[in-house]
């Protein structure tokens, strides 16, 4: 029997959050299990940030983009390989956590996040709503209105492009964010519309800000959804920026079981 043809109708449930459940113990375990997150961009860092979640028991995950997975996403993103280039990455994705977990309730939503979408979206609904979106414009709208809502965390990802340290990699609230292109272009945004965020928010960001160095050959498709420009990354700084902030949703979750 192949790994794929497995599920859990032939390995016991019990163990595929059994380290999970051994750390942080059965009320948290639930709480986990109860958690709604919402992730906005299943890229190099969303993609990382969903995987995360479910192989840690978050029990309610909705995963919204509008893109189609690529050759140039298999350096970096979860859900790409060769046998997904050319599905939707909400799919893509949702089949990858469904694997870990079939009991997971997944919502893979294919769509924008823009001012003709953003009524679809009722952020009380959610414990979490994480911010993994490429589009200034997009970003922008979703931290405006997520941060109005008041049930949910926000944590944003700031630039992940064009960084090689992992060590570089931080937590900061929204507007304390130095050295991030992308922190400082929200901020001007903010600033020039006069409509900002409602509350505070943390992001993971780096202040490491490398040169492209490599000439591209051959069509990416990644200009689309409003990108102004396609830079360099790498796997694991993505992943890290999408893994940390898995970390942040998580102990929001458990960090009362140490109390």
């Amino acid at each position: 029997m192949s790994i794929k043809q497995m599920t859990m109708e032939n390995i016991d449930p019990s163990l595929v959050f059994n380290r999970t459940r051994r750390l942080v113990g059965g009320a948290a375990m639930d709480a986990l299990s109860r958690a709604r997150v919402i992730i906005f961009g299943v890229g190099g860092v969303g993609s990382w940030t969903a995987e995360a979640l479910a192989r840690t028991g978050v029990g309610h995950i909705t995963i919204v983009d509008a893109d189609r997975v690529s050759a140039t996403n298999i350096n970096r993103q979860s859900e790409a390989d060769l046998s997904t280039v050319g599905e939707v990455k909400v799919e893509a994705m949702r089949r990858q956590i469904l694997m870990v977990a079939p009991g997971i309730d997944v919502s893979a939503l294919e769509m924008e996040y823009t001012e003709a979408t953003a009524g679809s979206f009722d952020f009380e609904d959610y414990d979490f709503v994480i911010d993994a979106i490429d589009s200034l414009a997009a970003k922008a709208l979703l931290l405006r209105n997520a941060t109005a809502a008041r049930r949910p965390a926000v944590f944003s990802s700031m630039g992940a492009a064009l960084k090689l340290d992992p060590t570089k990699i931080s937590v900061a609230e929204f507007w304390k964010v130095q050295g991030c292109p992308l922190a400082a272009a929200l901020r001007r945004k903010f600033k020039k519309s006069g409509e900002f965020p409602r509350r505070k928010f943390r992001c993971v960001y780096s202040p490491e800000l490398l040169p492209n160095l490599g000439e591209v050959s051959g069509k990416d498709s990644a200009m689309g959804f409003n990108k102004v420009a396609v830079n360099g990354s790498l796997c694991h700084v993505t992943a890290i920026f999408g893994m940390t902030l898995a970390g942040l949703v998580v102990e929001r979750i458990v960090a009362p079981a140490y109390v």
